[in-house]
């Protein structure tokens, strides 16, 4: 029963391996109890004390295991095994040699799991040398003091028997001054896979090869036409630049029969690179320069998946259990997961030209639950990739069934299995890790194909998400010598997933509380989607005023679906700087669009216009818009007929419009009026403009004292002109009557012939027109006079009047970029 829960994909717990190997050592005690007693001669004793110092001292000298090939041998074929052994006692090390120690076929898989364990030398459980001329001598290793080895040795000669697995074991054998007889002082062990022939029945397994990253774009775009991108650093860069990560993996994975598994993001942002780009330098950007670096990555890609299966992932890899656990109760976030499945195809299919598969979602790790399954679902994935340490088996199987397990509601859980999809995630960066993983991948690959030799299974293997190159190395040496076996035919993950079922495999999904604690202290918190679900309330409210769309919702869309990555796990700092800076530019961009702030005006008659002024200071034209006007004291102030009058806005990029309201007063004093920018539904948009406005209003009352003053101005005129008029008069008459006549003639004959010219008010001129006296005095008063002002005329305009600050104008708006008072 250890075995087959092993098979299922449990890693073997530490009191189950304890009680192995308590068991294999009391199993040994009697045959050692046998040997101590066989003789009491000296050689006995000496005998006795060198298994005791054997025991103790097979960690002296660290002996490391660089290279084996080839890494599964077949007839006919000679292996040869590199290293190097250091002496990291503090004696020299005298009389060594390294040789090679093969031992019986391991029953299992965790019989491989427990030898991998394994470090020190035991005696009776490591088995003898190879001997003979298949050994290296060392004449002395002194303390501290590396030396390199290289040891070849013909298959035959290993005595290899049945196809299996065999522990092989690279020894350094020698003494001390302290110790001076030969013992083992370091042993490393690893592993032989052995099928010299092809395999009747061999798995079907399925490799991933991630092609996926960090976020690199921000959400900040260039005003230009183009909407020049900018990147938060030139990593993305380094990454695909010649052997670079990415380079990398692209080149390993193109020698290989795998199934891609694609970021759309990455090749967004790739694609992004290869026009004029930007990078965030502090608080200015630089221009970018690796265009000829991300045309020369995307070709090579195109080129390398052409004929290949590719998934790809919802764009920027959304984190799948944050949302499920911490997310999918706050608005639009599963909406959000939708988006991202949504535009992961188009993407793809754009930049490389393959029609990808969208039907996978993988969780971190293909850790699962009932809750993640449900979200994964939910956007479209009817196949969700878990892993065999989250469906555990709970029956009696004896094997390690296929991935495919129907899980209820049409989904398909493609599990992969745990021991294969793990073994490269530690440093692979030294020779020795590396070489040991490669060896124990194809140990365990080829145990699992033996568990059931004449039943095909179809597995698949899921590696970390980002591996580093040296992980990618490993990964690929191990991969090729699998291909290149007699016991492994490579499939692609879709015909994994349609393979027929293991009956007895277990399709229960374990419950949310299962879910690894370790998984659960990374995940995406519930106030990093309240932060992305303001931003996208920011985006809703701002899209419907925009005349070209596409410039702001395509590139903060994509900006919100960065920041769910599952990228951000174990980087929680880094995440929320970037979900902060989308929404902080979001809102600098839609604070473009505003109210031009008003100082207090003074509105002097019954009715005059206030103007208002939108100005808008992005680079495409806005609409949609609604402009009010609000009173807060309409029995004072009305506009237009009420308390408020709306007008409808539509501004060209970069201009700015002023707006006219009719105004009407009713009594004296500040009224407070707002101005506030409305969506059409009603949503407010930016903040409010408050401004006073003095209403001095001219009354009744007033206007009767002006009338009053205005008549006894006339009223005074008059009177002075009649009073003229009268003085005039008499002096014509003394004059008349003083006056000689012309012929000698009395002043009463002169009198006569003056009243016939005129004296008595009539005058005639030579054309016989006839004037009247009063016309003539007014003639006469002229433009000196004061008296020139009609009776009954209006009174003139008074310098004293105030002018009023809003003059009664045109109500129509006034026209784009036009120049106004603020």
């Amino acid at each position: 029963m250890a075995e087959a829960a092993d098979f299922q994909g449990t890693s073997p717990s530490p009191a189950h391996r304890w009680l192995r190997r308590t068991g294999a050592l009391l199993a040994g005690a009697p045959l050692l109890a046998g040997l101590l007693q066989l003789s009491s001669s000296p050689a006995a004793h000496a005998a006795e004390t060198a298994s005791v110092a054997a025991a103790s001292g097979s960690r002296t000298v660290d002996v490391s295991l660089d290279s084996l090939s080839p890494s599964a041998p077949t007839d006919g074929d000679t292996v040869t095994v590199s290293g190097s052994i250091t002496n990291k006692g503090k004696q020299t090390v005298t009389g060594a040699h390294v040789g090679l120690r093969v031992g019986p076929s391991l029953s299992g898989r965790v019989a491989i799991d427990d030898a991998a364990e394994r470090t020190g030398f035991q005696p009776g459980l490591d088995p003898l040398e190879v001997g003979g001329k298949y050994v290296q001598k060392f004449s002395a290793l002194p303390a501290g003091v590396s030396q390199r080895f290289s040891i070849s040795v013909p298959v035959k000669e290993l005595d290899l028997g049945s196809d299996g697995v065999y522990q092989l074991g690279v020894s350094l054998s020698g003494q001390t001054s302290a110790e001076p007889w030969e013992h083992v002082l370091g042993i490393e062990r690893t592993f032989l896979p052995w099928q010299p022939a092809a395999a009747d029945t061999r798995t079907k397994t399925a490799y991933l090869w991630p092609l996926i990253s960090t976020v690199h774009l921000s959400a900040e775009t260039g005003s230009d036409a183009q909407q020049t991108p900018v990147f938060q650093n030139d990593e993305l860069a380094e990454e695909i630049a010649p052997g670079g990560r990415l380079d990398q993996l692209l080149t390993l994975g193109g020698d290989l029969d795998v199934t891609w598994v694609l970021d759309p993001d990455l090749l967004a942002s790739v694609d992004a690179m290869t026009g004029s780009y930007r990078i965030q330098d502090g608080d200015t950007t630089t221009a970018g320069k690796n265009q000829s670096v991300a045309k020369a990555w995307l070709d090579k890609l195109e080129k390398t998946v052409s004929g290949k299966e590719v998934v790809a992932l919802p764009f920027a890899d959304p984190d799948v259990a944050s949302l499920a656990h911490r997310g999918k109760n706050v608005a639009d976030s599963l909406n959000h997961l939708k988006d991202a499945t949504a535009v992961a195809s188009d993407t793809v299919d754009t930049i490389i030209h393959v029609k990808p598969e969208t039907d996978f979602a993988w969780p971190v790790n293909g850790a699962v639950d009932p809750s993640i399954v449900q979200v994964a679902t939910s956007a479209g994935a009817h196949k969700v990739i878990a892993r065999s340490d989250s469906l555990r088996e709970t029956g009696d199987l004896t094997y390690t069934p296929s991935a495919a397990r129907p899980i209820g509601g049409g989904t398909t859980a493609v599990v992969s299995d745990y021991r294969l999809s793990t073994e490269f995630q530690g440093d692979m960066a030294k020779a020795d890790s590396s070489t040991l993983a490669v060896q124990e991948f194809l140990a365990q690959a080829l145990a699992l194909n033996l568990q059931e030799p004449n039943h095909q299974r179809s597995i698949v293997v899921a590696p970390q998400r980002m591996p580093s190159v040296s992980q990618a190395q490993a990964m690929a040496t191990a991969v090729k010598a699998l291909q290149g076996g007699n016991w492994s035919d490579a499939q692609g993950l879709s015909a994994a997933a349609k393979a027929k079922p293991d009956p007895d495999a277990t399709t229960s999904i374990r419950p949310v509380s299962s879910y690894p604690r370790a998984l659960k202290n990374q995940e995406l918190k519930r106030s990093d989607f309240e932060k992305i679900q303001t931003t996208q309330h920011t985006l809703d409210r701002f899209k419907v005023i925009l005349t070209d769309r596409s410039r702001v919702v395509t590139p903060f869309g994509r900006a919100i679906d960065r920041g769910m990555s599952t990228s951000w796990r174990g980087r929680a700092a880094q995440g929320e700087t970037f979900r902060d800076g989308v929404d902080t530019y979001l809102n600098n961009l839609t604070g473009l669009v505003k109210l031009i702030d008003k100082s207090d005006a003074k509105l002097s008659g019954r009715s005059a216009t206030i103007p208002v002024t939108v100005q808008n200071n992005l680079v495409q034209g806005v609409h949609h818009l609604v402009l009010r006007l609000t009173s807060k004291q309409p029995t004072r102030l009305q506009i237009g007929n009420a308390a408020y009058s709306e007008q409808r806005i539509q501004v060209a990029g970069e201009h700015s419009q002023s707006v006219k309201f009719t105004t009407s007063s009713k009594a004296n004093g500040p009224v407070t009026v707002t101005a506030q920018l409305f969506t059409e539904d009603g949503q407010a948009y930016g903040p409010d403009v408050p401004f006073e406005v003095k209403v001095t209003e001219i009354t009744p009352t007033v206007m009767l004292v002006i009338g009053g003053g205005v008549l006894l101005l006339v009223l005074a005129g008059f009177r002075m002109y009649t009073q003229r008029k009268r003085a005039a008069a008499r002096q014509a008459e003394e004059a008349q009557e003083n006056a000689p006549d012309a012929e000698g003639g009395t002043g009463t004959e002169a009198t006569s012939v003056q009243g016939v010219n005129g004296v008595n008010g009539v005058n005639k001129d030579a054309a016989g027109t006839v004037d009247t006296v009063e016309d003539t005095e007014r003639s006469k008063d002229g433009p000196d006079g004061d008296s020139t002002t009609e009776p009954g005329a209006d009174a003139p305009e008074q310098p004293s009047d105030p002018a009023p600050d809003t003059a009664p104008e045109s109500t129509d708006p006034s026209g784009t970029g036009e120049r106004v008072d603020r």
